[in-house]
């Protein structure tokens, strides 16, 4: 069955003052070992050498187009390019992050077994630095089928670059949310597609690590505050659609949600930061962040931290999240995955345990 079927795969690649990183992002994307495919590259009114970049591999590669529009966010340039997109499968990646050479084909293989009603396929990413080095933080689950409600307690693809989606479902469900921009709300654009096509669509996994998501403060994903917006706009949206769902499964959401920004402000070195989001996460669930092992080291470790730096307050912050390897939370949460020492695949496993038996006790809700 998998040699009839080798559809064109549309890879849309939105881009904003990418030159950094957008190479990287090209060589990985067509050193891929499944090739049926277009490569859709939307320079969102960057000002720096993005555009000249993708034109030289666009010279050699005709796979390679080369969108230009003014700046309108990256939803508006996602969208753009799946409306020029003549693929069977959009596959979006963000200028930054990388796949790994097998990402597409075996994506591709894994719709080629499923299911009519599946929508989306998605793998497992690895965290990674601006010199592309794994940090130890990764996205993995293994949930498959209807996912609205776990997908609505935890965005478990964690980024948009590990998705492949069929193409026949943006006319159903729409494109990402322009809207939130307008808003001041970005941040949760992909979350907030994967809700909607979660709405009528099956989720199936490619259960491999095939996907680089960099992370850096300077970052969309580093403005904490428009982000926890942007959820809360996606929530209500998706509470207005769905009064059925139980109201403490958007507290679930929310909280968590916070708890994920306090641990990204205190990998950034915001203490007070890290503690203003404990304090939100309690505020909007008193209950369940207290049932987390997690909230209490990095209480403890954002106020003992807090506290040093007020005593010696001419000492020199650490620039990156490397350099604060003696705190107790960051020791647990960047252990390399490429390790073969036991903790890390007990942290594989124990992220997968309780994922799936978040979503097996969410079925029957």
């Amino acid at each position: 069955m998998l040699q009839l079927f080798f559809p064109l795969v549309s890879v849309i690649i939105p881009a904003y003052n990418a030159e950094l990183f957008i190479e990287e992002t090209l060589k990985s994307v067509l050193a891929q070992t499944y090739q049926r495919l277009e490569v859709l590259v939307v320079d969102d009114g960057s000002s720096d050498r993005t555009a000249e970049i993708v034109q030289h591999y666009a010279g050699w590669d005709s796979r390679i187009r080369l969108i230009q529009q003014a700046n309108a966010g990256v939803a508006a340039a996602r969208n753009r390019g799946i409306q020029e997109a003549r693929g069977q499968f959009v596959a979006p990646v963000d200028a930054d992050d990388i796949w790994y050479p097998q990402a597409l084909e075996l994506m591709v293989q894994r719709f080629a077994a499923a299911s009519e009603e599946t929508g989306v396929v998605y793998s497992w990413s690895v965290d990674i630095d601006e010199m592309g080095q794994r940090t130890g933080g990764f996205h993995a689950a293994t949930l498959e089928g209807k996912v609205l409600k776990t997908l609505l307690c935890h965005n478990f693809l964690g980024n948009a670059s590990s998705s492949l989606i069929r193409r026949s479902c943006f006319e159903r469900v729409g494109g990402y949310d322009e809207q939130l921009k307008e808003q001041n709300a970005q941040g949760c654009e992909d979350w907030d597609l994967y809700l909607r096509l979660a709405e009528h669509y099956a989720f199936t996994v490619v259960p491999k690590f095939l996907v680089g998501y960099r992370k850096l403060p300077s970052g969309m994903s580093a403005d904490f505050s428009k982000m926890a917006r942007s959820q809360s706009l996606m929530l209500s949206r998706v509470r207005k659609h769905h009064p059925e769902i139980p109201a403490v499964l958007y507290q679930i959401s929310r909280s968590s949600f916070y708890l994920y920004l306090a641990q990204q402000s205190h990998i950034n070195g915001n203490m007070r930061d890290a503690l203003s989001w404990l304090g939100q996460t309690i505020r909007v669930d008193p209950l369940t962040p207290f049932c987390r092992p997690g909230f209490y080291l990095l209480a403890v470790s954002s106020f003992i931290r807090l506290v040093w730096e007020s005593l010696r307050p001419h000492q020199v912050k650490p620039p990156n999240s490397k350099q604060l390897g003696a705190d107790i939370l960051l020791q647990l949460s960047q252990a390399s995955l490429s390790s073969d020492a036991p903790i890390h695949q007990l942290q594989l496993q124990i992220k997968l345990w309780v994922s799936s038996l978040l979503h097996q006790s969410l079925l029957r809700i």
